[in-house]
């Protein structure tokens, strides 16, 4: 099988947790968010993690490294910095060598501690198994309001991701959304990377642009939908940092 290798994204400062601490350092279960994301990928089958830092980047490299010299990250993980945070798109781009063009690159990000590793090696599998550019981790929502949509056609295969704002009145109707989260064909990526521009009213660069331009070019691009929704639960806020928190307890 393929060569899997994993980039968390975990740079932003999370300005609605209302703190100083990173966002991924913000502690569910009595460790930091970030390393359950690390360690969900390297039970998918990745063999190694890059951890994209930004704001107080050095506090979280320091602070996984306290974790990985007691066992309690499964490595080996790397970390690259994004000076500037201008997109998903340039996050992923500042991580170019990382990523390489051998093998399958998962993307994560460093706020979702409660994906597991069962429901990423089941994206890996069928990444594999489909021939994807990319693969897209989904989710059904009774109510979809704020995420991207996933938009299939009549066949059911995907078609294209619409953002909320950008989506018609048959868009925003669409309970499929993307969860940020996915693997790529580390060739695919690193060519669509190069081509991506900031062409947008934010001026970033987006990560979501790159699917587009795999899709274009000939290589098949899938959707699986998560079984479980709680497991794509992004933590922005305090309350939502509580509600992983009580998940989180439940499982084990």
């Amino acid at each position: 099988m393929d060569k899997l290798k994993s980039l968390i994204l975990a740079a932003g400062k999370g300005t609605r947790m209302a703190s100083d601490l990173p966002k991924v350092l913000h502690k569910v279960c009595d460790k930091p968010m970030v390393l359950y994301a690390i360690n969900a990928a390297a039970d998918a089958g990745a063999v190694e993690s890059c951890v994209i830092i930004g704001y107080k980047g050095s506090l979280v490299q320091r602070e996984v490294e306290t974790y990985m010299k007691i066992g309690e990250i499964k490595g080996p993980v790397t970390f690259v910095e994004q000076k500037e945070q201008l997109g998903t798109g340039h996050a992923v781009k500042c991580a170019a060598d990382f990523i390489g063009t051998d093998g399958n690159i998962m993307i994560l990000c460093g706020d979702t501690p409660l994906i597991t590793g069962a429901t990423l090696k089941k994206l890996y599998d069928t990444h594999i198994k489909s021939g994807n550019g990319v693969t897209v981790l989904s989710a059904i929502l009774p109510d979809a309001t704020g995420y991207g949509r996933i938009i299939r056609d009549e066949n059911g295969d995907f078609q294209k991701i619409v953002e909320q704002k950008d989506c018609n009145e048959k868009e925003a109707a669409v309970k499929e959304i993307n969860s940020g989260m996915y693997i790529f064909n580390s060739e695919a990526l690193t060519v669509s990377l190069g081509r991506i521009t900031n062409n947008n009213a934010q001026g970033e660069y987006y990560l979501t642009d790159t699917i587009a331009l795999i899709k274009d070019a000939g290589m098949k691009v899938g959707a699986v939908p998560v079984d479980n929704n709680d497991e794509i639960l992004g933590v922005n806020t305090r309350t939502q940092l509580e509600v992983a928190e009580k998940i989180m307890s439940e499982r084990n």
